[in-house]
């Protein structure tokens, strides 16, 4: 069975070191993610969630040290937002395109598309679609779909029914792709050889599993453990040429010393020699040309068999 069922169909070979490439001979890409999702959830945002005080902090002084952080090092990042947080603010989502950010779309409620009635998924895809079109004054090129604390399995509620939604809709890619550690393609339907890119995703890297979880209170917060992922990871990856993703909120990762080890370690990435820096769509827009699925791609049928005893 390929080892990236459920997340794509490929031959099961993922893109070799010497084969990665990035512009102007760039050393390695670094995807930045920030969350501006604060559902808790599968059911998306509720009144409640907005009403936390957190929430209102991460869009006040935490967004502030983001921006602040992001120009200092001329990072550009990709902001993933449910179109219900574009619309309720619109001011906050200018002021983020104003400083050459990416807004990336989050589905219509920051839902969970298994828990919606059938077709209700492609219904709040084009509601989120079309509010996020006008905010941003051109349809978003990026969907994701990213953990929830409520999320046990840490896997997202994508499936291939949400790729083949968004390749109909003319996304150029899924930001939170969790079977390779580079750019790959998520093979939505074997027999037509359709696919959508998606970009790396794994939640050791995301603070929302290491920051106020399982809930905020409990005294189990790892801020210190997370630094440590965030070093470790990108010194491999930068040793290999390849990519790193980081996926923050400031709601969780804008405070004080928080702020401070995302600093640092952003701080300390940057001054190394020929990291890209880039929004997911800037990524993408690079991958299908040097690396096309027709290139990448050898489909070819599963080897997995099922047995009698099989446990499948």
């Amino acid at each position: 069975m390929p080892w990236k069922d459920f997340y794509t169909t490929s031959d099961e070979i993922g893109m070799r070191d010497d084969a990665v490439s990035w512009p102007s001979g760039q050393h390695m890409a670094l995807g930045l993610t920030v969350n501006l999702n604060p559902a808790g959830a599968g059911k998306g945002i509720t009144a409640k969630d907005l009403a936390y005080p957190t929430w209102h902090y991460g869009l006040s002084e935490g967004l502030d040290r983001f921006l602040d952080l992001f120009k200092e090092l001329n990072i550009k990042a990709t902001f993933a937002a449910p179109a219900v947080i574009v619309e309720s603010y619109r001011d906050i989502i200018d002021r983020i395109l104003d400083d050459g950010h990416e807004i990336a779309a989050q589905g219509l409620y920051g839902e969970d598309p298994s828990l919606l009635a059938a077709g209700q998924e492609a219904e709040h895809m084009d509601r989120a679609t079309a509010i996020l079109t006008n905010a941003i004054g051109a349809a978003p090129k990026g969907w994701f779909a990213l953990s929830r604390p409520d999320d046990r399995a840490a896997t997202g509620c994508a499936t291939d029914d949400t790729i083949a939604l968004l390749r109909a809709r003319g996304y150029s890619y899924f930001g939170n792709g969790l079977a390779d550690d580079a750019p790959y393609y998520w093979v939505s339907d074997v027999a037509k050889a359709e696919t959508l890119l998606a970009l790396p995703y794994y939640y050791h890297f995301d603070d929302t599993f290491f920051l106020m979880f399982p809930r905020e209170g409990t005294g189990l917060e790892r801020p210190q453990a997370l630094l440590n992922n965030w070093r470790a990871e990108f010194r491999a990856q930068y040793r290999r040429g390849r990519y790193f993703n980081m996926c923050v909120s400031p709601a969780r990762s804008g405070w004080g010393h928080r702020f401070e080890n995302l600093a640092a370690i952003l701080r300390d990435a940057m001054a190394h020699p020929g990291v890209w820096a880039a929004t997911g769509s800037e990524i993408a827009d690079h991958w299908h040309k040097a690396h096309t699925a027709e290139q990448a791609l050898k489909l070819a049928p599963s080897i997995w068999q099922d047995y009698e005893d099989s446990l499948s």
